[in-house]
């Protein structure tokens, strides 16, 4: 199941959070070879999980972590704007109908269809809170991914080559991508609302620690 859970909220769910942050770890420092940073408990955050980010998390059925992804609203400190500003122009992605994603991160473990749902949350965000696109920094191996999940960005910049290409993208929000991404997850849509309505109701706002 789908739970979507702020930072101040993952102290609730502490075999997940662990779970998390551990696979963050192995997936971006281990398997990528990215310069993130690991602490003594062999966790990878970094300063964005301070501002109280939403997290929606696979959860497998002996509650272990699955495959998540982090929220949080590009009026605030977003990584596309602070890290990766250049590949857009230097003109800063900022609106409050517009939400980062960023840490797509799948277990070892993660069957087939935990990337498409994970990836169906974000149009269950965006649906939810009426925004109209999310954004996001990607490298080359995620575009194989978006495409066979059924929902490829619109690329707005990028730069290196090859494997190491990495590119600025933005998702609009649209029913007939989050139907089809339902589809092939397997993932009825109506499950996947009731895991949203579920963590959020319908009068929920948000509730970042900077959104400025």
């Amino acid at each position: 199941m789908i739970r979507y859970l702020y930072a101040d909220e993952l102290k609730n769910h502490p075999k997940l959070a662990e779970g998390m942050f551990r696979d963050r770890a192995d997936q971006f420092k281990t398997r990528l070879g990215w310069d993130v940073h690991v602490n003594e408990r062999g966790e990878e955050r970094d300063q964005y999980d301070d501002l109280n980010p939403l997290y929606a998390i696979w959860e497998e059925e002996d509650g272990s972590h699955g495959g998540s992804m982090r929220f949080l609203p590009t009026t605030g400190p977003v990584m596309v704007n602070d890290v990766f500003g250049h590949l857009t122009g230097g003109a800063p992605i900022r609106s409050p109908l517009i939400w980062e994603v960023t840490r797509f991160c799948l277990s070892r473990t993660a069957s087939p269809r935990t990337a498409g749902a994970i990836m169906l949350c974000g149009g269950e965000v965006m649906e939810g809170f009426g925004l109209t696109h999310i954004a996001g920094v990607f490298d080359a191996r995620m575009v194989r991914i978006y495409r066979l999940i059924g929902s490829s960005p619109e690329i707005l910049g990028s730069e290196g080559t090859g494997r190491d290409r990495i590119s600025v993208g933005l998702w609009p929000f649209s029913p007939a991508d989050c139907t089809r991404v339902a589809e092939r997850a397997g993932i009825p849509r109506e499950l996947s609302r009731m895991w949203f309505n579920a963590a959020f109701g319908k009068a929920e706002r948000p509730r970042f620690a900077r959104s400025a």
